[in-house]
């Protein structure tokens, strides 16, 4: 296509917004290469969604910027009582790549569980409890903080676990365990965007409080992506809509709108960069304050087109297995319920192949409410027919 000149001039502070986009159709495809299944009637299929050779939650209610809602209710109330329904673990059971992920590493890596003592942190259901006590963990502590933990119980002892996985209900900061340490730490802590709902800290914190010297944490990695998308009619439709509603100018909304970032589906084809790494954490050794970072990017234009935002996503890797393990959720890999997080930009970027976006992310925990994301975005354009320099600021809620 041949850019023409928008109107791209611009050096000032703004941000972007979440909604429901028509889901583009996706093609997955699998792999079902197994070996080292364990021998039971409900063998694990391989649906990891990186390729082989890559190194490889609901946002609770928050009207406002207050920690406490209502009367007596915190924030973090309303976080573990959003995973008090099983609809929500209906969707993260339902998602393949991940379920089956975490099944596959550990059918396939039982060397790993095998007469080991297992901390499940964020249980939910207990569904990873239960694949390792299925493979001879010599005890699962499954510790879930929502009225889940009572189902998660019942599950434990309708399937004959009961001696082997202990439900503790509670949260990891505020419990003990009835044994002095673990040799396997394991959990789902990821959330939107990688960090969204800040659980990896409860993680960190169960490492260092509870696992033995040279014990695992899995999964042991964890990578966040940056690419850019012309995304035309979408931001016209949710995000300029506003300017212009029956007549009235409530560009007011529109400003809150592009302040948050969306979480949806991607359809590749949208992309028109390379896709960049942005952060890697290796969950075994990092700390804490390690999740808040700066890091510089520069994408590069594979085509002449328009950029209306930039799009994260990430990968979670098992380095610790027989074979490399893992998935990706990025616009390019098998769907998963995290989708990919979109950022819109107040400008529209009118790049040419072999130009480049280049700026950097800041990424932090909200301060009055840790669960919440925070993203500063300064990019700059120095183009053909289009210069451009501003900083955004974003906030997952």
């Amino acid at each position: 296509m041949e850019p023409s000149n928008e109107n791209q001039n611009a050096t000032s502070t703004s941000s972007n917004n979440p909604s429901k986009r028509p889901r583009p159709k996706i093609r997955f495809e699998y792999d079902d290469n197994d070996d080292d299944r364990v021998q039971d009637e409900e063998t694990a299929t391989d649906t990891s969604n990186l390729d082989d050779d890559l190194a490889m939650s609901e946002p609770e209610p928050n009207p406002d910027d207050t920690d406490v809602i209502g009367s007596d209710k915190t924030s973090a109330d309303y976080y573990f009582d959003s995973y008090s329904h099983f609809g929500i673990h209906e969707e993260m059971l339902k998602d393949v790549v991940r379920t089956k992920t975490y099944q596959n590493v550990i059918y396939k890596n039982s060397f790993l569980f095998k007469d080991k003592v297992v901390l499940d942190v964020g249980a939910g259901t207990g569904i990873l409890s239960l694949f390792c006590a299925k493979v001879g963990a010599k005890h699962v502590y499954a510790i879930e903080c929502s009225s889940m933990a009572d189902t998660a119980q019942q599950i434990v002892k309708l399937n004959g676990f009961s001696n082997v996985i202990t439900v503790l209900k509670g949260k990891v900061e505020e419990l003990e365990l009835p044994v002095a340490q673990v040799d396997v730490i394991i959990s789902e802590w990821m959330g939107y965007f990688l960090l969204y709902e800040n659980m990896l800290d409860t993680v960190l914190y169960a490492r260092n409080k509870w696992l033995v010297e040279d014990g695992l944490v899995l999964p042991d990695k964890a990578a966040l992506y940056l690419t850019a998308i012309e995304d035309a009619d979408y931001k016209e439709d949710k995000i300029e809509f506003w300017k212009n509603v029956y007549g009235f100018d409530m560009s007011c909304i529109r400003k809150q709108s592009i302040m948050e970032p969306l979480v949806d589906t991607v359809d590749q084809n949208q992309i028109v960069t390379n896709c960049q790494l942005l952060k890697t954490m290796d969950i075994s050794k990092m700390a804490a304050g390690d999740a808040s970072f700066t890091a510089p990017f520069k994408l590069v234009a594979e085509r002449d087109d328009y950029i209306h935002a930039l799009v994260a996503y990430f990968d979670v890797s098992f380095t610790k297995c027989h074979k490399l393990m893992g998935f990706s959720t990025g616009p390019k890999s098998r769907a998963t319920h995290w989708k990919q997080t979109v950022l819109y930009l107040e400008d529209v970027l009118t790049i040419c192949e072999g130009e480049s976006i280049v700026g950097s992310m800041t990424v932090a925990p909200n301060k009055k409410n840790p669960r919440d994301v925070d993203i500063m975005l300064k990019y700059s354009v120095n183009g053909r027919r289009c210069r451009v320099s501003r900083t955004q600021c974003y906030r997952m809620r």
